[in-house]
């Protein structure tokens, strides 16, 4: 199938693959309407992508070459041990074979790979679509409406798009949260002991959750990112209605002083040391929610990346499952001869396999944070089997490989 008219809402990760793959597949005119004003850039935390999938990506060109990554080989599994070892006790370790990204840079990355065809529009706000069955509509904030052939919604938790596609759907709290950090990897050199090899991601357990640590590149080098899962503080009201309450730099102090009693609590003393060189300006905690739709398209409509599923990150699969949506809508593309042939063969090849990421990561949560074993008492062949357990079939964590 050739030409027609592409909108795709938000501009991240996601929406800039859709947008490239379109305009691969041949679209006459593609847009990318983002609501942001400032640079989607400066987003900068980590994220990891497994190497089978970004070898398929890469083949596709959904994964551009060039973009900075760091590599990772083995993930250890550590628990404190009093009275000795400032690094924890080691109780199991893993092959990992991933690699890590900044988001900013992957983002910058994919936007840079743009076709330049496409455009891309910023402060765009989307108030709403409407499938009028030959075409979509999309209705913007200052009042003006837009007509498309097609409209793909990249926009996130909040999806817009997604409300006219699944109406009602909205993400569930899980009940925990995440603290989430990063720093410069040289303020290392100030703890002077531990031993953490460049290539490996550490997983610190504790009764009610756990912490993962790795390195990720970053715009002026190496930076040491950490995400932290556990309960929140039970006493007060805090606000989980919203998956960005409280961001960089606005944690507030009942959330910082519960963090720094857990580490006190439960991190061998290196990690918790380690975390506490991040600035708070570097800080910010996440509601953790999760989501799985009925349906990814409907008429004229289309949902990728997070406005499809949003998959809690213990899967490690988001910028993985983003690229392999535009992925999948490209091929579809390419093998249709109209937009209801396209949009039957996308539903038929991302519909299912979003669930099962969804699954997959509440089972990984229930077993990392809600429901955790007796960590410190678990032998080789008892973790082995624990982990197989909540992997409940699944090869490994970061996602699926897509079906050929």
């Amino acid at each position: 199938m050739r030409g027609g008219t592409v909108a795709v809402v938000g501009g991240s990760i996601a929406g800039c693959a859709l947008a490239s793959a379109a305009a691969r597949a041949g679209a006459d005119e593609v847009v990318v309407l983002e609501r942001t004003h400032g640079r989607l850039a400066d987003r900068g935390l980590g994220l990891c992508v497994h190497d089978g999938r970004a070898a398929e990506l890469a083949a596709t060109g959904a994964l551009p070459e060039g973009i900075a990554a760091h590599r990772l080989t083995r993930r250890r599994w550590v628990v404190r041990d009093d009275p000795a070892g400032a690094s924890g006790r080691l109780f199991w370790e893993q092959p990992f074979p991933f690699h890590s990204y900044h988001w900013g840079l992957l983002w910058r990355g994919l936007r840079e790979a743009t076709p330049a065809s496409v455009v891309y529009r910023q402060g765009a706000v989307v108030s709403g679509v409407t499938d009028t069955g030959e075409r979509a509509e999309v209705r913007l904030a200052g009042g003006t409406t837009e007509r498309y052939d097609l409209v793909a919604g990249a926009d996130g938790y909040r999806s817009v798009v997604r409300e006219a596609v699944c109406p009602g759907s909205r993400p569930t709290y899980a009940g925990y949260v995440c603290w989430r950090g990063n720093f410069d990897a040289r303020r290392l050199d100030a703890l002077g002991d531990g031993d953490w090899p460049a290539d490996t991601v550490t997983t610190v357990c504790f009764t009610g959750g756990s912490c993962v640590v790795y390195r990720i590149p970053g715009p002026d080098g190496p930076r040491v990112n950490w995400v932290l899962y556990a309960l929140p503080p039970q006493a007060g009201r805090l606000p989980f209605d919203d998956p960005m309450s409280f961001p960089p730099g606005r944690v507030t102090e009942e959330l910082t002083a519960h963090l720094g009693a857990l580490l006190d609590r439960e991190f061998p003393p290196y990690w918790a040391k380690l975390l506490g060189l991040t600035e708070p300006a570097d800080t910010f905690v996440q509601p953790i929610y999760d989501l799985e739709t009925a349906r990814t398209t409907a008429g004229r409509l289309l949902l990728a990346g997070d406005a499809a599923t949003v998959v809690r990150p213990h899967n490690t699969s988001g910028a993985a499952k983003a690229l392999q949506d535009a992925t999948a809508f490209e091929e579809a593309w390419r093998r249709s001869g109209t937009w209801a042939e396209l949009l039957h063969a996308y539903q038929a090849a991302r519909g299912a396999a979003g669930r099962e990421m969804v699954a997959l990561a509440r089972r990984l949560g229930r077993g990392q944070v809600e429901q955790t074993p007796a960590w410190a008492t678990m032998n080789h062949r008892e973790v082995q089997s624990w982990w197989q357990a909540l992997l409940g079939g699944a090869a490994d964590i970061g996602g699926q490989a897509m079906a050929p």
